[in-house]
């Protein structure tokens, strides 16, 4: 299996630092060069499709996915039939490895690029994902393209990079959180599920997150308290996965 390379030093390099804006900008200015990975997942391989560079780093497939999607199979139950939106998709591999092996109703969204949707509509097709999965453009912090989320479950991995952009993230994550409205085809089904305790582990609304990416312990606390201020209750469930709802 072919492991995308990446240089750990340009992950955290001073945003403010005009040696690295020169270089996003030479590096943007480069044709993009596209590799197909085949990677490694619980049960199957996925083929990938990881290009050279992204402001964003949303042109790599993460380790910390792989870690994710272990623990997800471990706790199935907690996932089937929930209505899922990925935050920061990349790739989009962990959504199409979700939907591949549960026949999860999933969406994915990042960053308002076309780049990245082309991507993920791209790695849906080569696994045989068609119609590819929906998507969302959705910058964190902006006005949600979807007025009323019917979402019953977020999940993210490894989108605690940027100390900068926490305040944004937490700004989506309670709009997404405290609004939710599920589908009016799917309320007697929630409903239902809910009397025969078929939901188990983790309510509805929430946010699933895991990441495996090095961050100091400062920045981590940094958006778990935003999380607490904005009227969220943050329970750690596992190695490095974290549950997020709104506080009662």
């Amino acid at each position: 299996m072919d492991i995308a390379l990446f240089s750990p030093s340009s992950l955290f390099a001073d945003p403010d630092d005009s040696s690295s804006e020169e270089q996003h900008e030479s590096e943007s200015e480069t044709p993009q060069s596209y590799a197909e990975r085949t990677h490694r997942f619980p049960g199957m391989d996925l083929v990938i499709r990881e290009f050279s560079f992204h402001q964003l780093n949303a042109n790599l497939l993460w380790p910390g996915t792989f870690a994710f999607a272990e623990w997800l199979v471990q706790h199935r139950t907690w996932i089937e039939g929930r209505h899922i939106i990925e935050l920061g998709s990349g790739t989009g591999a962990l959504a199409i490895f979700l939907q591949k092996s549960f026949s999860l109703d999933i969406t994915t969204s990042d960053y308002d690029d076309l780049e990245i949707e082309e991507n993920i509509a791209h790695n849906c097709k080569i696994n045989g994902i068609t119609p590819v999965l929906p998507h969302i453009k959705h910058s964190w912090g902006d006005t949600f393209p979807v007025g009323e989320p019917h979402w019953d479950l977020v999940i993210a991995s490894d989108i605690l990079l940027y100390v900068k952009q926490y305040q944004k993230l937490i700004t989506t994550l309670c709009f997404l959180l405290k609004n939710y409205k599920p589908r009016a085809d799917r309320a007697d089904v929630m409903e239902t599920s809910q009397k025969a305790g078929s939901y188990v582990g983790i309510p509805q609304p929430a946010f699933l997150m895991s990441w495996r990416r090095r961050i100091g312990k400062e920045d981590e606390s940094l958006f778990f308290n935003g999380c607490e201020d904005a009227g969220l209750e943050v329970e750690h469930i596992g190695s490095r996965v974290y549950c997020i709802k709104p506080r009662e």
